[in-house]
């Protein structure tokens, strides 16, 4: 590839590659260069260390993910079913990543792990979508009052045990889907007005 045609996108795209191939503790910025057929220091030029890298290849991972749940959260729908419909993508995108391809889902978690600042901002931009949803549903009567951005966190907390890469595992066991479904009724009742 020229290098001056050379484009963050190609990066992170060869960057996921290498991931991929030799897994986070292995996978150096040489190897992406190498894939790319560029020096390191091109590499560079785009990305200022490995851990900027790293954290592009974190962040548009996180991105492709959830792009579904910023739609879902301004929908049509009412408030509940909304929530309902956001929560229900967030743990389909998270298992179907998680079962279709293990050892790449266990890559981004260390990846997340090394990403602390730009996992604790993802999150925040999570909890304000569901804040938003719950301010609608207040303003509708559908959901009881209190600080929505309490009652958001405390929504993606309470579910966090399908999202939070920690539980992947448990994920693909007999009932979780039906589990699922019995977690996020109990909250939409919790927050009914």
């Amino acid at each position: 590839m020229a290098e001056a045609a050379l484009t963050p996108e190609d990066i992170l795209t060869a960057a996921e590659e290498v991931l991929r191939r030799y897994g986070p503790a292995k996978a150096t910025v040489v190897d992406v260069a190498r894939v790319l057929g560029v020096s390191h220091g091109t590499v560079y030029r785009h990305f200022p260390s490995k851990a900027a890298l790293r954290g592009a290849v974190t962040r548009q991972w996180l991105d492709r993910a959830h792009a579904a749940l910023p739609g879902i959260a301004t929908g049509q729908e009412e408030p509940r079913e909304r929530l309902r419909l956001w929560l229900a993508a967030l743990f389909r995108a998270k298992q179907e990543k998680a079962l279709a391809d293990p050892e790449l889902f266990a890559t981004y978690q260390v990846l997340v792990d090394e990403n602390s600042e730009l996992i604790a901002e993802h999150v925040s931009g999570l909890e304000a979508q569901i804040a938003g949803m719950i301010v609608e549903g207040q303003e509708q009567g559908s959901f009881g009052p209190g600080d929505p951005e309490a009652l958001g966190h405390v929504v993606f907390q309470a579910t966090a045990h399908y999202h939070d890469p920690g539980y992947a595992e448990e994920w693909s066991r007999p009932g979780v889907n039906e589990e699922f479904e019995a977690v996020v009724g109990f909250i939409l009742r919790g927050l009914g007005a």
